[in-house]
């Protein structure tokens, strides 16, 4: 069964895919905003509360190194880890185990905090990105 797409799981991946300039963070094919071929990708399921919204847990990934990596795990692992150094993959993975924060931010979610948030930073990347900025742009997570 598909897990349900939210209003702040729309934003989100707005995010994912506007920092990177719309731009594969595998192979870095670039894609136009209308196109579908860009996903955000995560590396911990969506299932996984405390780091669905989290932007060390999701990747600009196009379909096929989106498939690849999803059907690697130990390549996608590798990845991941050389993405973010071995600091932040251990945060990251301490994070995904946290009950407390994912119980915490589906209360949010529900109120329509997250997504507003996601939101208002899409809105700033937008900004910046029409002012000229190009490059990778990180954005604040909720939590």
């Amino acid at each position: 069964m598909a897990i349900k797409r939210s209003r702040t799981d729309h934003y989100f991946s707005l995010c994912v895919r506007e920092r990177t300039n719309y731009t594969c963070e595998v192979c870095f094919k670039q894609y136009d905003r209308s196109s579908c071929g860009l996903h955000c990708s995560h590396y911990f399921g969506r299932a996984n509360k405390s780091v669905r919204w989290h932007s060390d847990n999701a990747f600009a990934h196009c379909y096929g190194c989106h498939q690849k990596l999803g059907a690697n795990p130990h390549d996608f692992a590798f990845w991941v880890k050389k993405m973010l150094g071995e600091a932040r993959y251990d945060l990251l993975v301490e994070r995904k185990n946290d009950i407390r924060l994912a119980k915490d931010l589906v209360k949010d979610d529900k109120k329509g905090l997250i997504a507003k948030h996601y939101q208002t930073e899409y809105k700033l990347l937008r900004y910046m990105r029409e002012q000229g900025e190009t490059q990778y742009i990180d954005f604040t997570d909720y939590a």
